[in-house]
């Protein structure tokens, strides 16, 4: 193994040969309802019609200010917090299929990434991830189609920096959006 350091200044040791034409990052994480929803959230708020809801509860409150009627103060509310509560369900649904009651092992590679769950093993190449992202609490990977990996930050431990750095190697620069 060679060490790399990392950009804050960290050894970390990585499955790379001596003439470097390797590398692969390995890990395992629990996805719970908690990174379920951090994703949903971040997915929403992130599109078109999320930001609309937003500025519709927004005008509601204002409206509610300027007029003291309550129906607006109430409509407000419910626009602000359906969406919310909605996905906070649909993550504690989720949470309790088979693909997350049990821990998901993520391989990192040159070719792509490949992730073996309860339903089996899939794997994309570099090329066909659309884009990554990070939260507070999840690096975010989107696959082609509508497929999604989920990196929860807390549970990657040792293995975050090797695998942002993997992924900001393998993806053009354009399609990554991560803050440490």
């Amino acid at each position: 193994m060679r060490s790399v350091t990392a950009a804050v200044g960290q050894d970390l040791s990585i499955n790379a040969p001596e003439w470097g034409l390797f590398m692969q990052v390995e890990f395992d994480v629990k996805i719970d309802a908690g990174a379920l929803f951090d994703y949903m959230i971040n997915r929403a708020y992130s599109h078109a019609a999320g930001v609309m809801e937003a500025a519709l509860g927004a005008v509601l409150l204002i409206f509610f200010g300027r007029t003291g009627n309550f129906v607006y103060l109430a409509a407000g509310l419910i626009v602000f917090a359906a969406l919310p509560v909605f996905l906070y369900l649909k993550a504690k649904r989720q949470e309790k299929e088979p693909d997350y009651s049990r821990s998901l092992h993520y391989t990192l590679t040159e070719d792509g990434v490949e992730v073996v769950r309860a339903g089996g093993r899939e794997f994309w190449k570099w090329e066909e991830m659309e884009r990554a992202v990070s939260t507070t609490k999840s690096v975010i990977l989107y696959t082609h189609g509508s497929g999604v990996c989920i990196f929860p930050r807390r549970e990657l431990k040792d293995s975050l920096i090797p695998a942002v750095e993997m992924i900001s190697t393998h993806m053009p620069p354009k399609k990554v959006n991560i803050r440490m």
